[in-house]
Parts: C-alpha cells; sequence; structure tokens
C-alpha cells in the first residue's frame, strides 16, 4: 500500500496543521507574519512530536467559500513556501470546499498528497456544493503530477448528500472510479468520530483494492486503539491542541508512543 511507502510505517499518523484565518477572512489578524510564526510552532510540535505526516488545512478561514478568494489560496502557498525548507516528512494540503484550488496548491508546494470532497454533491451551512472527480482527476494530469495522492472524503464533516446514498455505496461507487487514492470517513463534524461500524464496513469494501481507508476526524487519546483496527491511517487534529488552539508537543509524543504500541500488537 502506498501509505507504507510514502510514510515508512504500517498505519501512519496525519497531523492537521490547522492554519489560522487568512488575509479577507472576517477572523483574520491582520498580520500574516502571526499567521506564519503559529503555523511555524504548530509544525515543530507535529515534528519534533513523531507525527507521520502532516496535512495543511485552512481550517479557519470561516465561514468556508466554495469558490475561495484568491488572497486565501496564495497566503496558504506563502506560508507553506516559507515553511518548506523545515519539513522533514511527506506533507499534504486542503483548500476546503475547494477540491481545484487544492490541486493547485498541491502543485506549486510539492505536496506528496491532497484532501478534499473530490466527488458528489453536498448541501449545508455553507449552501449547495457539488465536485465531479472526472474534473478532479484530469486536473492533476494536466498538471503533471499524477503520482500527488487525492485522499477522497466519503462523507464531509456537517454536509449532507443532496440525494441521501449508504455511505458504502458512495465508497464502492469511489473506488469503481479508479482515481482515488485513499478514502477518509468522518464523523459529522469536525473533532466527531466516525462511527466504527460505518468505518469497519468501508475498510473492508476497499481491501484488496490497494486504496487506504482513513479515519477522517475524532480520533483521539481514548479511542485511537478501536480506531486503528478499523482502518489504515488517521487524519488528525483537535486532539492534539491545547485550551489556546496551538499545538502542544506533549500531547504529540503521548499520543505517537500509545500508535507505536497499538502497531506492534497489531
Amino acid at each position: 500500500m502506498w501509505t507504507q511507502q510514502l510514510f515508512r510505517v504500517e498505519k501512519p499518523i496525519i497531523a492537521l496543521l490547522h492554519l489560522d484565518a487568512m488575509p479577507g477572512d472576517p477572523g483574520f489578524c491582520g498580520s500574516l507574519e502571526t499567521v506564519l510564526a503559529h503555523a511555524r510552532a504548530d509544525l515543530e510540535a507535529l515534528q519534533a512530536g513523531g507525527a507521520d505526516g502532516i496535512l495543511f488545512a485552512n481550517e479557519f478561514s470561516r465561514p468556508y467559500q466554495c469558490v475561495p478568494d484568491i488572497a486565501m489560496i496564495s497566503a496558504m502557498a506563502y506560508i507553506i513556501g516559507n515553511l518548506r525548507p523545515m519539513i522533514d516528512r511527506p506533507f499534504g494540503v486542503n483548500v476546503v470546499k475547494n477540491p481545484i484550488a487544492t490541486i493547485d496548491l498541491a502543485a506549486a508546494t510539492g505536496a506528496s498528497f491532497a484532501r478534499n470532497s473530490f466527488s458528489g454533491a453536498y448541501t449545508g451551512e455553507y449552501g449547495l456544493f457539488s465536485a465531479s472527480s472526472g474534473e478532479a482527476a484530469r486536473h492533476r494530469q494536466a498538471l503533471g503530477i499524477p503520482d500527488m495522492k487525492l485522499l477522497y472524503k466519503v462523507n464531509p464533516e456537517a454536509d449532507a448528500y443532496l440525494a441521501q446514498r449508504d455511505l458504502r455505496i458512495v465508497a464502492k461507487s469511489i473506488l469503481y472510479g479508479g482515481f482515488a487514492d485513499g478514502l477518509c470517513v468522518s464523523g459529522s463534524a469536525a473533532g466527531s468520530e466516525p462511527d466504527d461500524d460505518l468505518l469497519a464496513s468501508i475498510h473492508e469494501i476497499a481491501r484488496g483494492s490497494g486504496v487506504p481507508v482513513f479515519c477522517n476526524t475524532g480520533c483521539n487519546h481514548q479511542n485511537v486503539y478501536k480506531k486503528l483496527k478499523r482502518c489504515d491511517a488517521v487524519c488528525m487534529g483537535t486532539a492534539f491542541k491545547g485550551p489556546d488552539g496551538r499545538v502542544e508537543k506533549e500531547k504529540v509524543v503521548s499520543f505517537m508512543q500509545t500508535v507505536r504500541e497499538i502497531r506492534a500488537e497489531l
């Protein structure tokens, strides 16, 4: 499986690096250098703590836009570009609610993987949203990065399919297309854990396909054992943060120690 080759471990833990609000966002602090300083500190803590990979996301560009401002995407590229010399493990990107911008950002920064809703039609607090896997696959090819991995969200957090479908059928349909490099199974919101039976059943559906299944939200120190038994990798961010919203290295260290013990058992 490609995750083992890229991250050099079984069941890798990809840590979310949640960027502060960007220029143009209502919550922007007014200083891009402050945003960069916070990102640098979080990156140092995540890498020193032993996370296997990093995923940069504009978590605090709220309220989200289906067509994000160019200023926001440019700011993300600026921050990742400045941090690039520090990054010593595989990293990916996620422009929330914009799969094509995510692929563009991956190409610009040299990311190894990208996570987004690359297929489906949804509705939620931010209105209607649709994505075409055909467009995503062709855009990746056109940019000359066919080996950059696309992690498809089977069920985006806080959104619902316009036509209610069994998520197991959705997973099979995504796999049938042949261009998904990963399936991400989410809870109902950021930091909310996915249903264990759903995670396990999609893991079983993907078995033998070479496509890893990710627990996309809600993994933490208490539930990591049961989650890792039901998936191939984890994306997580909330459980690494302190009360001030910044990453705490000690939380990363203790979590990764637990993960190493679990890997030895599994």
